[in-house]
């Protein structure tokens, strides 16, 4: 009978020391869980690369959600209405979305200056927004820097009048056509009007459009050492960003530049838009655009 009650008793000493010890497991881990916090989700974007839309299977498997083309290589190519046709029967055939496209404007189609041609301007920019939105894109990237090239003596305040005039004459266009043109800055090794998100921001208050926003280009910021706190300054007008390394333009992963104050930044402003790394030089393409979506995913990853 001493027998069974020691069994019993060491039986129940194991089941109560078992749960003891799966409690103070458990309280370990609400400990640390508050302690520590709920592991937060990794923060990303869409990312995507400009090339041109024979690259899309490649970019596809690569990680991208998107391209980002050009307007003459896409939306106004130079074989014509039939070349664009082309263009648009392979969107729809692969399905891999244009997110954006780039260079609105030629050198020759002048935006200020004596020479400012804006007539000519509105008649392809509808064009293009008309396009563009038969594509299912979002955006068309009003960067240009040979078209708003402020003359040497030409009045700098007239010559941002005359930019501002023609941009709040797109607005009604874009609006009209559901797509958004994002003004961007550019450095000014390419361009000597609009260097800084603020002066981007300055074209943006002026024409007053929903259709009518703002692109953050991280290349163009690091040339202009242009800190990362100003994406945070004018978050809420930037719909779209484009980056590349800032010694030669190229790809992230190339040089090994650090981008994650500026990722960081994106981050606190809660930005969803697209992320494209926008090069116009590759040593070896697949190579280095596939390592460039690689290094971003983890810098990203790490802000």
């Amino acid at each position: 009978m001493n027998y069974k009650i020691k069994q019993q008793d060491r039986r129940t000493f194991m089941k109560r020391s078992s749960g003891i010890i799966a409690g103070l497991a458990a309280g370990s881990a609400l400990t640390e869980t508050l302690a520590f916090g709920v592991a937060k989700p990794l923060y990303s974007i869409p990312l995507g690369v400009y090339a041109g839309y024979s690259k899309a299977n490649f970019l596809k498997e690569s990680g991208c959600t998107y391209i980002e083309e050009s307007v003459a290589g896409f939306l106004i190519p130079p074989d014509g209405d039939e070349q664009y046709e082309k263009n648009l029967r392979q969107l729809k055939s692969e399905n891999f979305p244009i997110k954006s496209y780039v260079i609105l404007l030629p050198g020759s189609l002048k935006t200020l200056g004596p020479d400012a041609n804006h007539e000519a301007i509105l008649q392809r920019t509808e064009l293009v927004l008309k396009r563009a939105k038969e594509c299912g894109s979002q955006y068309v990237v009003f960067g240009s820097g040979t078209s708003r090239i402020i003359p040497d003596g030409f009045d700098r305040a007239v010559a941002k009048a005359q930019h501002i005039e023609l941009t709040k004459k797109m607005a009604p266009l874009a609006e009209k056509y559901g797509v958004t043109i994002a003004v961007e800055p550019l450095n000014r090794g390419e361009t000597n009007f609009i260097n800084s998100l603020s002066e981007g921001v300055e074209i943006v208050d002026a024409v007053k459009s929903p259709s009518i926003k703002l692109l953050c280009d991280i290349y163009h910021m690091l040339k202009e050492d242009e800190p990362a706190t100003e994406i945070v300054k004018y978050g809420k007008h930037i719909v779209h960003c484009h980056i590349a390394e800032k010694e030669s333009r190229t790809p992230p992963g190339v040089k090994g530049d650090d981008f994650r104050p500026y990722l960081s930044a994106l981050k606190k402003i809660n930005y969803k838009g697209g992320l494209s790394i926008e090069c116009f030089v590759y040593t070896d393409f697949e190579k280095e655009a596939k390592r460039g979506i690689e290094v971003l995913k983890q810098q990203l990853s790490e802000v």
